[in-house]
């Protein structure tokens, strides 16, 4: 399956080291590595923050899964969402950070920082 773009579409996982390798090989072909200091990364993916934001600025709430939505809208915002993704793994990737095995050791903090609500339910007989 292609995108209107030529680009084939497919389902399958991409790592992050993998999306990390071939940002790290796409910017170094084009002379581009030079450019990529934390804070010139760091500022390209707050301004690319503000373009996802732009796509939901007067929209309200929006429903899961987008059902009210354009293929058109929804092809931008994957645009926009891809673009942060990727200055963020390069921004990890320069300050040498494996950005994977960090959210995974976040998510385990958070799960220690915020336990499981227990809640008390009640039985009736009939």
């Amino acid at each position: 399956m292609e995108c209107s773009d030529g680009i084939p579409r497919t389902s399958r996982d991409v790592s992050l080291k993998e999306l990390s390798r071939r940002l790290a090989e796409f910017a170094q072909v084009r002379g581009w590595a030079q450019y990529h200091s934390p804070r010139n990364l760091l500022l390209a993916l707050v301004g690319e923050v503000g373009e996802l934001s732009e796509i939901f600025q007067w929209k309200g709430e929006v429903a899961k899964g987008l059902p009210n939505w354009s293929e058109d809208e929804k092809e931008h915002l994957e645009e926009e969402l891809s673009d942060v993704l990727l200055y963020l793994v390069q921004l990890a990737d320069v300050c040498g950070l494996d950005l994977g095995q960090a959210a995974l050791t976040k998510i385990l903090k958070n799960a220690n920082k915020y336990p499981l609500l227990t809640t008390t339910t009640t039985t009736t007989n009939n």
